[in-house]
């Protein structure tokens, strides 16, 4: 019986997945896209908070948003409104309550990236990536079904922790893979191994947006339109569950597929005619290799894991509430009536502020992904040291801006500051793998990076629990709504100081942590390819060829009607 199955591997097992002669490595970036774009709405979640924090008024003909009783003047107090609020269905969510679904998001990711790391190795891209489709997607059925029973803790459980795990999955599913497919343009693998992740909000915030308040789905101002929707909304429901449910079955599609797709190259490819370069003389960049039982031994393990936290809990927490944000700092300005405040729009302008409040998050996600492509790539020339010394000094004077900038009334300069502000951060997570096989070398660069996503684990809760309880707790002290944020702006400047030290601080790791060269050999004995070290095998050519291009255009056509709708948005911001 087991030599039966070891000559039929299953369905999801690595075996099916590694790499024949005549395959086309090009295949593999839009299946990594197809599930990366899917999860990577997760930074457009704030289209939800406005419309989710009103559907009790809304469903009872109150008017306005039912809060539930206690004293929410501290942080613990909130807390206990918060506790009450999971189980209650007679009144209405706050931005602090939601927003720890939001935290859940990414506490999960780090966490499962970390546990399952060295499972989805051994086990393949492909069984994750499947994984990752059905808790994600079944995350958002349940999350529908917490919106309809308007059950808190059930989102939390839906969305946050079982489609957290999801998350990870299908984050870390295609880093290590695209890294060996394309060892001769590492940081271009980098940056599409994670760029869709960043760019799925940019498809997903307007593609729900339209979902719940209706709209036209294709159109060419003046030209035509067609693909018209009503929307969810009605007069006693805002449209989420709905929205929900179409979103799950959509994306299970798209996962699924991009799962499907995924192939790993066998032990000792390499690409026809490419030449390892020979080994750099530049001192932080390691030719030697750290196991990873003592990566986390090493004070660079932990300095570079405070980098990453600092980066990730500055922009995390904004970007999270990016849509809300927007609308109660500018008010009618964002449709040319400076004199009405957020709590004045008529139902008609919310529906205006919340399209435009959905664009900025589509432009955060479009500087989202041009990052990791552009710093990236700059870190390669620069290093990866210096280019965080960008990141902390550049974000601090945005942050450090962006107060006087919205006291002004100048809305272009503000979003186009938080666009160099989505583009670091985006630029962080495509770095990172590269800064730790500069230090810790790339036998296990893999693993190493699965356990320095604790850091965005940290940071999916220090992040928004500043922003929403500053939030909530400045409304309550009575400050006007479009001032909310300005002392938040300076908290998350002061985290990117403590990024800055922590990056001065970081030299090469000690050579005493480095395996020998003979611990090295027996690592890479195992993996070898019936004793030859290296090879093309036959694949990984092809190019753009038909089945490439037909892959590419399946990610690439929602990509171009996310960029179009995110375009069109940004003139109206930035006009």
């Amino acid at each position: 019986m087991t030599d039966i199955y070891q000559q039929r591997p299953g369905l999801l097992d690595r075996a099916r997945t590694i790499a024949t002669p005549g395959f086309n490595r090009w295949l593999v970036p839009p299946a990594a896209l197809a599930i990366h774009l899917c999860i990577g709405m997760a930074y457009g979640f704030s289209v939800f908070w406005l419309p989710l924090s009103r559907t009790v008024g809304l469903a009872t003909g109150a008017g306005k948003a039912l809060a539930c009783q206690g004293d929410a003047t501290t942080f613990w107090g909130k807390v206990a409104i918060t506790g009450h609020a999971l189980f209650a269905s007679d009144c209405d969510w706050t931005q602090f309550d939601l927003g720890w679904m939001y935290t859940l998001f990414f506490v999960l990711l780090g966490s499962s990236a970390a546990i399952w790391g060295g499972w989805l190795e051994r086990e393949g891209p492909r069984k994750a990536g499947v994984v990752s489709a059905f808790c994600w997607c079944g995350g958002l059925l349940i999350s529908a079904f917490g919106v309809y029973t308007h059950q808190l803790w059930l989102m939390w459980l839906g969305s946050g922790v079982i489609g957290g795990i999801g998350l990870g999955l299908g984050y870390i599913s295609p880093v290590s893979t695209l890294v060996k497919w394309f060892p001769d343009r590492r940081g271009m693998a980098t940056g599409m191994a994670i760029m869709g992740f960043g760019g799925g909000a940019m498809i997903g915030s307007p593609l729900a947006t339209r979902l719940m308040n209706g709209g036209n789905f294709f159109e060419w101002p003046g030209a035509f339109s067609y693909v018209h929707f009503d929307g969810f909304k009605t007069a006693t429901s805002v449209g989420v569950w709905q929205t929900f449910i179409v979103l799950a079955i959509g994306y299970f599609v798209f996962m699924i597929a991009g799962a499907f797709g995924y192939r790993v190259p066998p032990a000792g490819w390499k690409p026809d005619g490419w030449t390892p370069p020979p080994a750099s003389a530049n001192a932080m960049i390691t030719t030697g290799h750290v196991h990873l039982k003592d990566a986390h031994r090493t004070p660079q393990f932990w300095l570079i894991w405070i980098v990453l936290c600092m980066n990730v809990s500055a922009g995390i927490g904004i970007i999270g509430a990016a849509s809300s944000m927007l609308q109660e700092t500018f008010g009618g300005r964002l449709f040319g009536d400076a004199a009405i405040g957020f709590m004045q729009f008529t139902d008609a302008q919310k529906v205006t502020a919340a399209a435009i409040g959905g664009g900025f998050v589509g432009i955060f996600s479009l500087f989202n992904i041009g990052g990791r492509f552009f710093w990236a790539s700059l870190s390669d020339a620069i290093g990866r040291k210096m280019t965080y010394f960008v990141f902390f000094v550049l974000g601090f004077i945005c942050y450090a801006g962006l107060t006087s900038l919205a006291g002004l009334g100048q809305l272009g300069l503000f979003a186009a500051f938080f666009c160099v502000i989505a583009s670091m951060y985006g630029g962080g997570f495509a770095t990172i793998p590269a800064y730790l096989a500069d230090m810790f070398g790339t036998q296990f660069v893999g693993a190493i990076h699965g356990r320095l996503l604790t850091a965005w684990s940290t940071a999916g809760i220090l992040g928004p629990v500043i922003v929403n309880y500053l939030h909530d707790s400045r409304l309550a002290a009575g400050v006007a709504r479009s001032n909310v944020y300005d002392q938040i702006f300076y908290v998350l400047a002061a985290l990117l100081v403590i990024g800055f030290i922590a990056n001065l601080m970081i030299k090469p790791v000690d050579s005493k942590w480095f395996m020998s060269e003979a611990e090295v050999k027996a690592l890479q004995s195992k993996t070898a390819t019936s004793g030859v070290a290296t090879g093309s095998f036959g694949i990984g050519k092809g190019g753009l060829d038909a089945k490439a291009a037909l892959a590419w255009a399946s990610v690439g056509l929602p990509i171009l009607w996310g960029a179009w709708i995110t375009l069109q948005s940004a003139v109206k911001i930035f006009g």
